[in-house]
């Protein structure tokens, strides 16, 4: 097959989207994207500006909304300008640094989780140690091992994928990510299989095996306590917290895997990797920011002063 490495436009595949479906696939993604900015906008700025949240718990916290403004903006604005104006070529150079951007989402979004809820497990089991155990320079330790190895895991990924030749141009998905990318290259790509699959299985492994392991511990100090209103709260609260990391988390290997089933259709692998990337995004500053009593009566006054003032 024909280098095509030179060439520096790809084109992708698109929703395929029949006319009167169009305006309003471009209306829920225009108020998706404006949603998560709003949302995760006034989370970033609550914590930043209060210095009573700047906790361990919200320190950690902080680094979800920066995370998720990463993904949605690395992909959004992209779906937007194809279903305004009907485009689906990009720039080889930009459909890297989308799909960079991406991964570093989608991997920084479980490493951020599993840190909060190992501060979670510490508050809650080992509360007489929490100050000890989460002292600022131990949090700091934390935020920069989830940031450092998430950049290095994903640096690794693409600088294999970038070495390769490629034959193709067209884009077999609706966004830029490596396996999309991957499918464009003539030559073997047996290292960068399993350099993905390890770090796949590794990342998952150890971060879900630990939030699963922290959670159950939490639920059982939980079940201990006699006071049947912080059982019922803490329930509610990891059963919320659970759910919505098991929806991104299954939205995502599915996402994954389904490169990989020739069967699986390619309708549906499209849905699952937007809904992915919009789901998380829009729950998350809900689910972890909004309905905790400190940040919401913050961000409320936050928002009350800036209309009093303007």
């Amino acid at each position: 097959m024909t280098d095509v490495s030179n060439i520096s436009t790809l084109t992708l595949q698109g929703f395929n989207l029949p006319p009167e479906s169009t305006l309003p696939a471009f209306v829920f993604a225009t108020l998706g994207y404006l949603t998560i900015l709003i949302c995760n906008i006034i989370l970033l700025i609550t914590i930043i500006l209060n210095k009573s949240l700047h906790q361990p718990m919200y320190l950690l916290l902080l680094n979800l909304p920066i995370n998720d403004l990463m993904g949605s903006t690395a992909l959004l604005p992209y779906i937007i300008k194809e279903l305004l104006w009907d485009t689906r070529t990009i720039e080889f150079s930009t459909c890297v640094t989308q799909a960079f951007f991406i991964h570093m989402y989608a991997t920084g979004a479980v490493f951020i989780l599993t840190a909060m809820a190992y501060d979670r497990y510490v508050a809650i089991c080992c509360p007489m140690r929490y100050n000890t155990i989460m002292s600022n320079m131990h949090t700091v330790r934390l935020i920069s091992l989830v940031w450092i190895s998430n950049i290095l895991i994903i640096v690794v990924l693409f600088i294999l994928l970038l070495r390769l030749p490629r034959c193709r141009s067209l884009v077999s998905h609706t966004y830029c990510d490596n396996p999309s990318l991957l499918q464009l290259v003539c030559v073997n790509t047996t290292v960068n299989n399993i350099y993905g699959l390890m770090t796949v299985a590794v990342t998952q492994v150890f971060t879900v095996g630990l939030i699963v392991f922290t959670y159950i511990q939490i639920l059982i100090a939980c079940f201990r306590n006699k006071r049947s209103d912080t059982r019922s709260k803490a329930l509610q609260t990891c059963g919320t917290h659970l759910i919505v990391f098991l929806l991104f988390e299954c939205l995502g290997l599915f996402t994954l895997i389904s490169y990989r089933l020739t069967d699986i259709s390619p309708h549906l692998r499209k849905f699952s990797g937007v809904a992915s990337m919009i789901f998380a995004p829009t729950m998350n500053p809900i689910i972890y920011g909004l309905k905790t009593k400190e940040i919401r009566v913050k961000a409320v006054t936050f928002i009350h002063k800036r209309i009093y003032t303007s």
